[in-house]
This record gives C-alpha cells, sequence and structure tokens, in this order.
C-alpha cells in the first residue's frame, strides 16, 4: 500500500512512517518542516520505499500533483499550539480546517479512497462525562477544538459524498521519544533556564492523560488494518492520569533536581481553553485488540530522556 502522511516529519507522523515503513507500506512524507526535524526522517532516506517532500499544505497544486497513485492519506498536518489562537484567531482555520479540506480535495481529486485523521480530545471542550466516550454532546472551549471539530465534519460530509474511508483519532496528549510540543517540552526548557524554580500555569491540578506515541502508532495502525466502517471514530488514551503538580515532580526526580520550588499562575486552568481534566473512554479502541503498554511515568521518562540528549531541539523549536 502507498501512504502519504502530511507532517510526516513532525513527532507523531514521523513514527508512524517508520511504523509503516516496517509493516512494507511505500511512505510519501509531505512536510514544510516548520516543526519537523531531520532527526525524524533523516534515516529513510535512503530506503526506497520511503520519499520525502518539502512542501506546504496550502500549495494545492502540488499537493494534488503528488498524491496521484497513493493508496491511503494520513492527514497529520495541523497547527498543534491550543493556546496561539487567543494571539492568531486564523492560524487554526488556515492550518486545521482549510488544511484538512486542501487534503481531502487531493483524495477526491485521486480518487483515494482511504483517510486518516489526527483529531484531539480538544474537541470535547469540557465535557461532563469521565471517562469521554466517543459519541457525547460536545461545546467547544477554544479556537483549536472547534478547528479540528470542524475538521472532522468535513472528512464525514466527504466520505458520504466521495465513499471514502475515514479514521478520525481522538488524541490526548501524546508523549515520548521525538515529542516537540507540550508541557514536558516547555517544563524542560523552563528547568534549563532556572533549575531553582518552576512556573506552572494555574494551580497544578489540571489532571491529564497521556499516550505514549508508540502505543499512539500502534493503535492507528491497528485500527485502520481492522476498523472497516465508512466513518471510524476513535479516542487515543490511556485509563489512568496524572495532575500537572504529579508530572512536574516526577520531571524533579528524572532531572535530579531537588531544590525547585513550584511557582503557581492560579486557577484551575492554565488558559482560556484548558480543560481541567482531560481522560477519555477507550473501549471503542481496545474492543479491537489494542491496549496501552506505557504506562504515563514510564513516557514521561522516555521523553525527558529524549530530550536531555536531544536538547538542542530546545532552542530551535518555537
Amino acid at each position: 500500500m502507498k501512504a502519504f502522511i502530511t507532517g510526516g516529519a513532525g513527532f507523531i507522523g514521523s513514527t508512524l512512517a517508520d511504523k509503516l515503513l516496517k509493516k512494507g507500506f511505500s511512505v510519501t512524507v509531505y512536510d514544510n518542516l516548520s516543526t519537523g526535524q531531520p532527526l525524524f526522517y533523516e534515516h529513510n532516506l535512503s530506503n526506497p520505499n520511503y520519499t520525502f517532500i518539502e512542501a506546504d499544505i496550502s500549495d494545492k497544486d502540488k499537493l494534488n500533483t503528488v498524491t496521484q497513485g497513493v493508496d491511503m492519506i494520513f492527514h497529520f498536518q495541523a497547527n498543534a499550539d491550543v493556546r496561539g489562537g487567543m494571539r492568531n484567531t486564523g492560524v487554526d482555520l488556515e492550518q486545521n480546517i482549510i488544511g484538512t479540506h486542501n487534503a481531502l480535495e487531493a483524495a477526491r481529486i485521486n480518487n483515494i479512497k482511504k483517510f486518516a485523521f489526527a483529531s484531539s480530545a480538544a474537541i470535547y471542550g469540557e465535557p461532563a462525562i469521565f471517562p469521554t466516550p466517543e459519541n457525547i454532546a460536545v461545546i467547544q472551549t477554544s479556537l483549536y477544538g472547534a478547528s479540528k471539530f470542524s475538521a472532522e465534519a468535513l472528512i464525514q460530509a466527504y466520505s458520504e459524498y466521495y465513499d471514502i474511508q475515514s479514521w478520525i483519532y481522538r488524541f490526548v496528549s501524546f508523549t515520548g521519544p521525538r515529542y516537540t510540543h507540550g508541557v514536558i517540552f516547555d517544563f524542560m526548557r523552563k528547568l534549563i533556564n532556572n533549575p531553582n524554580e518552576l512556573e506552572i500555569l494555574g494551580n497544578g491540578q489540571q489532571r491529564k492523560s497521556y499516550l505514549d506515541v508508540a502505543d499512539g502508532v500502534e493503535a492507528i495502525f491497528q485500527s485502520v488494518m481492522k476498523a472497516k466502517d465508512k466513518i471510524n471514530i476513535f479516542n487515543l488514551g490511556n485509563e489512568e492520569f496524572l495532575n500537572v503538580k504529579e508530572l512536574a515532580s516526577e520531571m524533579l526526580g528524572l532531572l535530579n533536581l531537588k531544590n525547585t520550588s513550584f511557582k503557581f499562575t492560579g486557577g484551575e486552568r492554565g488558559w482560556k481553553g484548558d480543560s481541567p481534566l482531560v481522560q477519555l473512554d477507550i473501549k471503542k479502541i481496545q474492543s479491537i485488540g489494542w491496549t496501552p503498554t506505557y504506562t504515563i511515568r514510564e513516557s514521561i521518562k522516555r521523553t525527558v530522556e529524549f530530550l536531555s540528549k536531544n536538547s538542542y531541539l530546545l532552542e530551535v523549536i518555537d
């Protein structure tokens, strides 16, 4: 099968590319390298089944041309900065909604009948049910979440119009090797600048579920192979969670920092649109035979070890 991955040089996309290559897929990665890193894909450049294209999702003509002959699109390119929408109200529209439309148009024009999408747990806003199931009614609390939910709706409409089988994944925060965005990344930067004090947004009691990227990519692969509905929507998460203060304490232990104090900014949310509790019901994805293999603490350790070994990423990524 010929797979095409938008955002395939990034954290999750590059891990997925490695997985598909090992499973015998031919993989083309399409990435503008705004956050993707050579470290994540250079090892594949000599593989005859791997092609790297540096280009932007906004380049519709390029996208339509290079997806000719593709069997499946994994659309994983996106703006990943949940808070960024407050400063730039157009970025989620342009990157997440219009970008998804461009990828869907490439599928339509080139008669590609399989389409997978990286959505987000942010589409649930602040739900009243925990663990949160896929079929709950949602109210949006962030432009990021709204853009992902809008993209999901576009995918469902294209699936109905053009008989495209689709897989939609609502992720919790992924952690693990190649991690380049999120709370652990932010804490690592802060601790390098000042190991004596760590600022934590909110009151530190925000409870989050995290999933190791290796487990997440395995769930994606298994569901593409096994889930046969026209539209397949899956939560991807963990059955456990940590609060942000516990995560910070775990990191301090891993970094052998014993005299670091915490400075809380206050409030039950770190920012507008931050959910005080994220825990997804994962029974549906478990029903196909998948389950997480890494605990949250094990994955935090893998993340900290990766960032410690590749600390230059803390400087080169905005």
